[in-house]
This record gives C-alpha cells, structure tokens and sequence, in this order.
C-alpha cells in the first residue's frame, strides 16, 4: 500500500485526517498564571502546529479560549493541556458541528485565522479598569446541569403552591449575556421572574446590577450565559455587595452544558447564540423566539450580520426587510431617541452650523447634512475577537487647522493597522478659521500673491480672543509669522466644543475611547476633565493623546483624571517641533498614574504607525476587547 503524499502525512499528524468531523473547543480557567507571555508562546505554537483557528486570551488570572479545528486535532490539544496541572478541573466543552461554509461570518468571528493574545484580565467587568475586579474566589457556587435544572422545577412548583414559605420562592434568574443573545433564547421558568439586563456588552452588567439591587437583595438568584465565564466574575461581584446579596448560584458550563443534559431544552427557549461560526445553537424544540426588526415576523437568523447603524450591534432583520431597507436602529438606540437619518452608513456625514460660538443646530434631533465630510468614519469588516462582537468604537479629534476629512486621509495608515481592533469615527470641531497663507516675497513684486488652489474648510476647538471665524472667507494674509507656541494663547471656544461634542454622542450612541491629535488632544483631556465634574467619570472606557498638550483652559483641579491614558509624543530630542516634550509630559501628569501609559518615538508631529509604536497602541487597546 503506497504511503500517502507529505502534504497528507502533514495533515495527519496536525489532526486534519482524511476529512475528520470539524469541531468547536470552548473552555477557561481560572488560575494564576505565573508567566502568562510564555503559556501564549505555547498556545501559538502548539495550535498552529494543530491547525486550529480562534482566539485564546492569556492573562495572569487564568486563560480563556475559544478554538476550532478537526476533532482529533482539537481532542490531542485537550489531552496536552490536560496533563498539565494549570488546567486541573478545566471543563473542555467540545461539540462537532459541519465545517464553516461562510467565509464572511466565520471570518468576523474571528475562525479564519489564530489570534493569541496576552490581556490584563480574562473578561472585562468593569467599563473602568481603574475599578478593581471583584476576587474570583467570591463568585457563586456552581450548579451543574441537572442541578439547575432541578431548582427551577422545584421554584416553578413552589410558586404553584399558596402553601409554601414566601421566602422559599424569592428566587430570580439573571441573564448574564448582551440583548443580542437574549433576543433568540433564554430560560422561562413558570411564575419564576427572570431578570434580562438588555445590556450592549458586558461591561454594562455591573451598572445594570448597581440600579437593580432592590431586586436582588435577600434572593436567591441563579445566573447563566453562553459558557459559564461571564459568570464567574458577574456573580462575584454581586456577593461582594455583601449581606443580602450571599445566595448567588451559578450555571456551570453555561447554557452549552445545559443544552447538551437536555436536548429538549429543558426550560430554555429559543437559541443560544455561540461566538464562533455556528452564530447559534438550538435544541429539539427548533421554536422561534426571535423577531425582525422591521416587520415583527418570527426571525431569529443573525447570518446576514445586519447591525444598528448608531451602535453597531447586531439586530435581526427578515430576507424581506432586508430588501427593502438598509439603515437599522436597535431597540436600545430607539429607546434612546435615534433615529434613521441622524446617520448615514454611505455618507457618514454630520454637519454643525459653522457659525463661530454656536451651538450644534437641531432639527428633529438631526444636525444639517452637507457635502464637507463633516463626519467621517474609517468602515472595515467587524471581527469579534472576543465574547463582545463589536470593533472598539472610538471618537478621533483633529488638529488645529485641520478637519475630519483630511485627518482621516493623514491617518489612514493607523486606521489600517487597527482595521481588526477599532471603528476610528473623525469628526469636525466647530470653530470655522479663516484661509490665511504666508506671504513669500518675490523679487518682482512687493504684494504676494494669495495660493491659487481653492480653499478648504479649516477648524479648531480652541480658539484665540478675538480671533475670526466668519465663514465663507476667501484667503488672507496671516497677521504674523507662524509661531509654535500659538496654542498657549489658544483659551476660548471650549464651551462651544464641549457641547457639540456631548451633542454627537448624543446622536451616535457611545464611543469606547477617544483619540486627540495635537490641539484635538488637548480638547479630548479638557472633554474628560468637564465630563469627570459633570457626572462622576469620563463616558469614555480609554483616551489616546498623541502630541498633547494642557489647555490654557480653566484648571485642572488637584483630583487626576480618572480615566486609563495613552500618551504617545516625540522625545526629548526636539523631534516634535509643533508641541514641547515638557507639554506632553505635563498633560500625561494629569491622568490617574496607575493607568497611564506613555510612549515616546523620534518621528516629529505626527501618530507613529511603524513597529514598536504601533505594537504598544495595540497592546494599549487590547484592554479592552
């Protein structure tokens, strides 16, 4: 018998076979990792040589991973990782499923490729990493399976019975898991209340719970999602509130495990949504819990990916629907008071009235659209590389002088190294600045010439006195010579700035971080800073400061921002000659230092986008996937 050719020897050994069922692999642990950066060399290594796809997150609390691949390839990966003490206890959850026949979903879930990465913590909790994570040693006590279940039949028994103890039926069910999941399935117990969060990602969980808490003080609260994870740190958090808050169970292995011990259902409903892609998993029963978004039709196939045009996330909408329309509002932003043309996916345009010292203008809630690419945003294919589905969303403010859509062109090279991680949104400041040009004295003549190209829209968020902002200019000559120090006399306009820009996020929904370049860094801190006095704490979850600078604009008061930073600026050898050293220095002091980050390069006024500074940018932003 001939020996088979190399290639398939190849793929033998890695697992491949000869066409050997494909699998799904979902399994975490958590455990203290002494040396997180060589366990991810490890993975990297020995799942590639398995020719497995997926993520796997590496932290010093333990490893979250998420893989596919032939079955036997992904059982010898379970059986390497078994003989190894770390993972004692570790429930492997290991399905079959038919191969990924759609490239675009299996690549925006991120199963086209291997993504290894070393990450702070296993899942983010809290919104602010400034927050300290409850202790994973407090979570809720597991319950397997049948365990669960046969509570929620007790409770659903009990709650028939006028008899029983009232305090034996205080029992609720939390969904740990974003709307998107619960809009296909979830538990439904009889006369059992089950509590849905209807949260955009999990890091809104802990807020959900801080405004509910007369709602699960003194009960027993059982608590599930997709694989058990979300879970561990949701019901530590709830225990750590204290007395009235010590009976939190916990479904162990999710609803995964669940769904496996009872293929009927049991007393789920609908589908589990599965961040791989399957997209969802369902049981016997095959019901639909789903709806379209448009038409109110039963739908609960989220294949097309359609996605909420102010916040991204993922919505259902019919084959029909889809048809006919093509911007979607979810029913979080529709609560909030969006709607569809406040935002449009092909324009991605946002106009303010340009009038210096006037506010954004409103018109049933929409600013005037126009032609200038007022608002621009960087549009790549979603990846998932975590349990959240969205990209990072995050706010970019140019700088002075400058305006969304040429900022856009000059960083598009950060936007595509970023392509996979983030959704960079340009915006521009409100002030309008006049065309002006340095006049170059010729031999022949004592009056220069204005520039023959025809003007482009300029603008700023800080301003000088008295400065002009009429617009419609042609060019003028500039009253000085250029100078470097300019932005220190830059001390107005900020009112104007901050509200046009609490108005845009008024209209597009929540940004994930926020990005200043030079003036726009300066306005981005001044944004954190009024938002920190204003309710508490930034909205945003990270700021990026590249080439900032403190405002000469009221004080910073003695408390620092409170908010995880980045500050990327030249070094000490002059390399930025627009912004001193010292500056951006001194703007990075007024950050909350136990959060703070900073990189210096030697590449002038500009965002670095070549190795290592892109790699740190990288590493910054991976906190908070």
């Amino acid at each position: 018998m001939e020996a088979p050719p190399p290639q398939q020897q190849e793929e033998q050994q890695r697992g491949g076979g000869d066409g050997g069922r494909y699998g799904v692999l979902l399994y975490y642990k958590y455990a203290e990792v002494p040396d997180a950066a060589a366990l991810a060399a490890f993975y990297e290594a020995h799942c590639r040589a398995l020719a497995l796809v997926g993520r796997v997150r590496v932290g010093p609390d333990g490893v979250n991973a998420t893989l596919g691949g032939r079955m036997a390839a992904l059982e010898k990966h379970i059986a390497e990782l078994s003989s190894n003490s770390l993972f004692d206890g570790t429930d492997f959850k290991l399905a079959s499923c038919e191969d990924p026949v759609d490239e675009r979903v299996a690549r925006e879930c991120g199963f086209t490729s291997l993504s290894v990465r070393v990450v702070k913590e296993l899942v983010t909790l809290c919104s602010n990493p400034t927050s300290a994570p409850p202790e994973i040693s407090g979570a809720g006590r597991h319950l397997s399976a049948a365990e669960f279940h046969s509570v929620l039949q007790n409770v659903a028994k009990m709650s028939l019975d006028a008899d029983a103890p009232s305090e034996k039926k205080e029992v609720v069910v939390l969904d740990a898991r974003n709307v998107y999941e619960t809009r296909i399935g979830k538990f439904n117990v009889p006369n059992v209340e089950t509590l849905d969060p209807e949260i955009r990602q999990y890091s809104d969980l802990p807020s959900w719970i801080d405004e509910h808490t007369e709602k699960l003080r003194g009960k027993s609260i059982l608590m599930y999602c997709t694989g058990g994870i979300r879970c561990e740190m949701a019901s530590a958090y709830i225990r750590s509130k204290g007395e009235g808050f010590e009976n939190v169970f916990q479904l162990y292995g999710g609803i995964q495990r669940y769904l496996e011990q009872f293929p009927d259902g049991g007393y789920f409903e609908g589908k589990n949504f599965v961040f791989d892609h399957r997209i969802s998993v369902g049981s016997l029963k095959e019901n639909v819990l789903g709806t379209c978004l448009i038409c109110g039709s039963s739908y609960d196939d989220y294949s097309s990916r359609c996605r909420c045009s102010h916040c991204r996330m993922l919505v259902l909408v019919c084959p029909t629907c889809q048809d006919s329309a093509r911007e979607y509002i979810c029913e979080l932003c529709q609560k909030n008071g969006k709607q569809l043309n406040q935002i449009s996916p092909q324009s991605s345009q946002i106009s303010p009235r340009h009038d210096c010292g006037i506010q954004l203008e409103l018109s049933s809630g929409v600013g005037k659209t126009s032609s200038s690419n007022q608002f621009a945003t960087s549009e790549f294919p979603r990846s998932n590389g975590t349990e959240q589905l969205k990209k990072l969303r995050i706010l970019c403010l140019h700088g002075f002088r400058q305006n969304a859509s040429n900022f856009k062109g000059r960083t598009s090279a950060l936007a595509k190294k970023l392509k996979h991680i983030a959704e960079i949104v340009f915006i521009d400041a409100p002030h309008e600045l006049p065309f002006v040009y340095q006049p170059v004295q010729g031999y022949c003549s004592d009056m220069p010439s204005p520039p023959s190209v025809t003007a482009k829209q300029k603008f700023a968020w800080l301003i000088s006195p008295n400065s002009s902002c009429q617009a419609k200019q042609d060019w003028k000559v500039a009253d000085a010579p250029f100078d470097p120090l300019q932005y220190q006399q830059q001390t107005e306009g900020f009112e104007e700035s901050y509200t046009f820009i609490e108005n845009v996020i008024s209209q597009m929904g929540n940004f994930d971080g926020v990005l200043g370049f030079s003036q726009g860094a300066a306005m981005a801190a001044l944004l954190c800073r009024q938002q920190q006095k204003t309710y508490g704490s930034p909205k945003f979850r990270f700021g990026i400061f590249c080439s900032g600078y403190p405002a000469p604009v009221g004080d910073f008061d003695s408390k620092p921002v409170n908010l995880p930073s980045l500050h990327c600026f030249g070094n000490r050898e002059g390399h930025d000659r627009q912004i001193a050293n010292r500056a951006s220095i001194e703007l990075a002091g007024l950050f909350k230092q136990d959060c703070c980050s900073v990189i210096e390069h030697d590449m002038g006024h500009i965002i670095p986008t070549r190795p290592p500074y892109i790699d740190q940018i990288k590493d910054f932003l991976a906190n908070f996937q």
